[in-house]
């Protein structure tokens, strides 16, 4: 049992703000939208990102639509610095996307930064310095008087530097770190501090960024305290206010939606809600909380299965599978009232009337998904689990997007034949499904493929067979390149087929072991995605049928 606590936690005192308003406020729009995925996220990182990941990583974000995104902190960190300047001297930053910088207040390290931005378009420099009791008691040593001085003086050092260079729109962004736990007459004298010595005003636009830093009170807390900072802010109209939740208590997301609410105009945060310790805001979260509200967040989520493997390629970070919206299994209903229910609302759904679907708050087409119900069966019962038999009885390992399609597909078998499903009969639907599409694909079958070199890289020769009888059938041919045979099948079956994941398995042990590769498919305009297997003892021969399988379950598909 734990310990009483009262002796040891102490809560943070609530605000006094009696005609507070935010209760009484509804969102209307969504806010600016800052990611710091490439600055706060990579920080928190096992292994932070490389030049290669942080480019692919920060052209996805452009994709989406964010306007402003951290690209790093180039004062402490080479890397950093270099990638800074590749995106700048490389003009890869369109023109309405502003990058943000940022450094603590030391003269050296803010030099290096403005050195790093020189050149660009517009920017952010973003300075923070940590101002709540323990961090002025304990780790500096510091009274207010002193902190407000130090502000003053490093963010005058800032004007003056970039005022140097007026080819560039130089915006100031502060953080008073700890904002959340500290008082809030000292977090507004710090913040008026900045204000003034950076003039902000029509011509010099200025961020007041107000970090949970680490998470310390409820939600509504504040709320509280960001309605009173709205309140109280020097030169508020020349001023955006913003916030950075973190996560410590579980309740960023919340956090954000009520600052919203009490008068910020800005939030920042990560994609999928990486950062120290319980992480940042859940951007992911927040704008399609905003957009199941009738809000347009202005940040595009229509594939959001392509942006999350994205993602975790670039941060080796798993998505959980119940993560909100898009984890793998959370459009997915293990309960049979659950299954019901859903059922009964998809019948009678009207497209143009508003979504009304019982137990699913979006509609998963709006953002590339589709509802998959998964057979559980108790293996303990002796019925097995669709996997479990599978991997027992055939040695197929099935990644788990894979097991939800399948799944779906031997429930829809069950039903119509309102009996159990032996291990066989689960077999020979598995074969029927992704490893004999090929033979039924238009009128055409498979009848082998042939390789060559090609300037562009790997090419491909595909042959087909009009599949009626084989006798004296029309053979066709097909031609592709790309930088590999899984890139030159697509190619050679001429649609715009992507590849989101491939993998391949091993199917028993020695010389005669059969390959087993696996590809999971999307077509631009067909909700979700498809697998195609491929069987054959050249792994290369079993992905090039993995393709043609995953292109041939596409309805209307055409080779």
């Amino acid at each position: 049992m734990l310990a009483n606590p009262s002796h040891k936690y102490r809560p943070y005192p609530v605000v006094d703000l009696p005609d507070r308003e935010w209760p009484s406020r509804k969102l209307t729009q969504a806010p600016l939208w800052l990611s710091t995925d490439l600055r706060d996220g990579n920080q928190a990182l096992f292994e932070p990102m490389n030049r290669e990941r942080k480019l692919r990583l920060f052209q996805e974000l452009v994709r989406i639509g964010f306007k402003e995104i951290e690209v790093g902190f180039p004062s402490a960190s080479q890397t950093d610095f270099d990638i800074v300047r590749y995106l700048i001297d490389g003009q890869l930053i369109p023109q309405d996307v502003t990058p943000m910088v940022i450094t603590q207040l030391r003269e050296d390290l803010i030099e290096t930064t403005v050195r790093s931005a020189v050149g660009a378009r517009r920017v952010i420099v973003h300075l923070y310095n940590a101002i709540a009791p323990a961090f002025r008691e304990i780790v500096f040593g510091l009274e207010v008087p002193q902190i407000i001085a130090m502000v003053e003086h490093h963010v005058g050092l800032l004007k003056r530097l970039t005022d140097q260079h007026p080819e560039t729109e130089w915006v100031l962004q502060y953080s008073p770190e700890t904002f959340c736990m500290a008082e809030l007459e000292v977090s507004l004298a710090v913040c008026n501090a900045a204000i003034g010595a950076w003039d902000a005003g029509p011509v010099r636009p200025m961020i007041v960024n107000l970090p949970t830093t680490v998470e310390v009170t409820t939600a509504n807390v504040f709320a509280d305290q960001i309605e009173w900072m709205s309140r109280h802010l020097a030169r508020r109209e020349h001023i955006v206010l913003s916030v950075h939740p973190h996560n410590d208590r579980g309740t960023g997301v919340a956090c954000a939606e009520q600052a919203l609410l009490a008068g910020a105009q800005r939030v920042e945060g990560c994609l999928f809600g990486n950062g120290e310790r319980s992480g940042n805001l859940d951007v992911v979260t927040l704008a399609l909380n905003l957009y199941t509200q009738g809000i347009a967040p202005g940040l595009d989520f229509s594939d959001i299965a392509a942006v999350a493997r994205i993602a975790e390629e670039c941060t080796a970070l798993p998505i959980h599978p119940r993560h909100p919206y898009v984890g793998d299994l959370v459009f997915t209903a293990f309960s049979g009232s659950h299954q019901d229910a859903i059922a009964k609302g998809f019948a009678a759904q009207k497209s143009d009337a508003p979504w009304r679907v019982p137990y699913l708050p979006v509609d998963p087409q709006d953002l590339g998904r589709t509802y998959d119900s998964i057979v559980r069966v108790n293996s303990q019962s002796g019925k097995g689990g669709i996997a479990f038999l599978l991997q027992r009885d055939r040695g197929i390992v099935m990644p788990r997007r894979m097991q939800i399609e399948f799944s779906a597909i031997v429930q829809g078998l069950a039903d119509s034949s309102e009996t159990e499903l032996s291990s066989q009969q689960i077999w020979n639907l598995f074969e029927a499904t992704y490893l004999q599409a090929h033979a039924v694909a238009t009128g055409l079958r498979y009848a082998g493929h042939s390789l060559f070199d090609s300037a562009q890289g790997q090419g491909i020769e595909l042959h087909w067979m009009a599949a009626d009888n084989g006798q004296g059938g029309q053979r066709q041919s097909s031609w592709g390149t790309g930088n590999g045979p899984i890139a030159a099948t697509v190619a050679a079956l001429k649609l715009p087929l992507r590849i989101d994941s491939y993998e391949e398995r091993s199917l028993g042990q020695g010389a005669d072991a059969s390959a087993l590769a696996i590809v999971e498919a999307v077509l631009p305009g067909v909700p979700g995605s498809r697998f195609g297997v491929g069987k054959h003892a050249n792994i290369i021969t079993a992905s090039v049928l993995a393709v043609i399988n995953a292109a041939a379950r596409f309805e209307d598909t055409v080779v």
